[in-house]
């Protein structure tokens, strides 16, 4: 029994050593309950980026319905750039189609204390790109819902490339552009968008579930 015991002590304990190791967080950014996972580095980075770059608009299409609730499975990006946004003097515009989407990110806006610094738009995403007055200084594309379908992933990526077109001319010097989903079959959302982006004075400044993007000519090394 005893043995049993240990065994029993050893297993829990590796589990939960386990959970540990995987669980990413944004601490002290955001709570330490919050995890993360795949996009916690690449949200860093960009956070970072927008520090170096004193970023005041960020636009942000496909909204988090989930709330703080759907930060290890889809982010939660509307509320990470909201409050880096509150605390930085920032602006952020979030864009989706869905009205109950829509409805739920603005809950947890409204729950975070972020309205005065976040505004969420229903529109399709591309027409409000194309419609959009503002430079940008980060762009984060996540609309058009990914699956296994090669027609949905067609379509997706094809629609990541139209919103990326749409507001080009508002990307200046210092903009940066980071796409979700980019890991998954057959290139994941990002995979025409990024194509483009590659041939068009762009490069990569990391490369993960999301990939971020800034121009050629910016000073990564000069980043802290």
């Amino acid at each position: 029994m005893e043995i049993l015991g240990w065994i029993l002590f050893l297993g829990i304990t590796g589990f939960f050593v386990g959970k540990w190791i995987k669980h990413k967080s944004l601490y002290p950014f955001m709570p330490f309950r919050y995890d993360f996972r795949k996009r916690r580095d690449s949200f860093r980075l960009a956070m970072k980026l927008m520090d170096f770059t004193h970023a005041k608009t960020i636009v942000e299409t496909g909204t988090s319905r989930e709330g703080l609730r759907g930060a290890k499975s889809n982010g939660a990006a509307t509320i990470v750039f909201g409050k880096w946004a509150r605390e930085n003097g920032a602006f952020v515009h979030s864009v989706d189609i869905s009205q109950e989407s829509v409805n739920n990110a603005q809950a947890e806006v409204d729950r975070q204390g972020l309205s005065n610094v976040v505004k969420i738009h229903t529109s399709d995403s591309v027409q409000f790109l194309s419609n959009f007055d503002q430079q940008v200084n980060l762009l984060y594309l996540d609309s058009y819902d990914y699956s296994d379908d090669p027609e949905v992933q067609r379509k997706s990526q094809e629609h990541h490339l139209k919103e990326f077109k749409a507001i080009e001319d508002r990307l200046y010097g210092h903009t940066i552009v980071l796409i979700d989903d980019c890991d998954l079959p057959n290139g994941g959302k990002g995979k025409m968008a990024i194509e483009y982006m590659l041939q068009n004075d762009w490069k990569i400044a990391m490369q993960a579930y999301q990939v971020l993007l800034v121009r050629n000519d910016f000073p990564l090394d000069k980043v802290k």
